[in-house]
């Protein structure tokens, strides 16, 4: 479903597992910046109806993913330090246009966002089946769902305000492209790193 062309090492996992704070602490700042994007986009694109809808709620749930790793966090007995920057992020805004139409700038956005969702979504259930904590492997499992969903949401919105821009050719642009960005990742416990 997910169609990523190199998957996580699995040697990823353990990093995460063994370093459970810095994961979590950086997965919260994601679940932030998932919330950010999609209220940028909404800011762009105001008179796309179903877009800020459908945005919103992405947004909302983000935002409930945010304040749900942050109580894992403190129940923990530790606290939510500073955000980092996430490299492997900024490598793929690189690819998104900045010229061309409105309706390209928007796809490539899209696409973006989706491509994040995916490897999010992999990570997770990677997460879901290493994870030693039950309760832990039980969110992960749920997260996955729910990162699925917006990788689609995000999928059927470059299709449905595309225009006359091949979303799927894009698509496997971006899938290639991703697959030479994350290869230099996986050593670090973090959700990109």
């Amino acid at each position: 479903m997910l169609h990523l062309q190199l998957p996580t090492d699995p040697r990823w996992a353990a990093f995460a597992t063994q370093d459970l704070r810095t994961l979590l602490i950086d997965h919260a700042w994601c679940e932030h910046k998932a919330a950010s994007n999609a209220l940028a986009i909404i800011v762009r694109n105001p008179g796309l109806t179903s877009l800020v809808r459908e945005l919103l709620q992405i947004a909302q749930e983000e935002m409930a993913h945010f304040g749900m790793v942050v109580e894992r966090i403190e129940a923990r007995g530790w606290a939510l330090e500073p955000e980092k920057k996430d490299n492997y992020v900024n490598e793929l805004l690189a690819f998104v246009r900045k010229d061309g139409s409105t309706e390209e700038r928007l796809v490539d956005r899209l696409l973006f966002s989706a491509m994040i969702e995916a490897r999010s979504c992999e990570r997770f259930k990677m997460l879901s089946e290493t994870v030693e904590d039950a309760e832990l492997r039980t969110f992960y499992r749920e997260l996955m769902e729910s990162e699925a969903g917006h990788y689609s949401t995000f999928i059927g919105l470059a299709r449905q305000y595309g225009g006359r821009v091949d979303v799927d050719s894009r698509w496997k642009k971006f899938l290639a492209y991703e697959a030479e960005v994350v290869a230099r990742y996986g050593t670090q416990p973090e959700m990109h790193g």
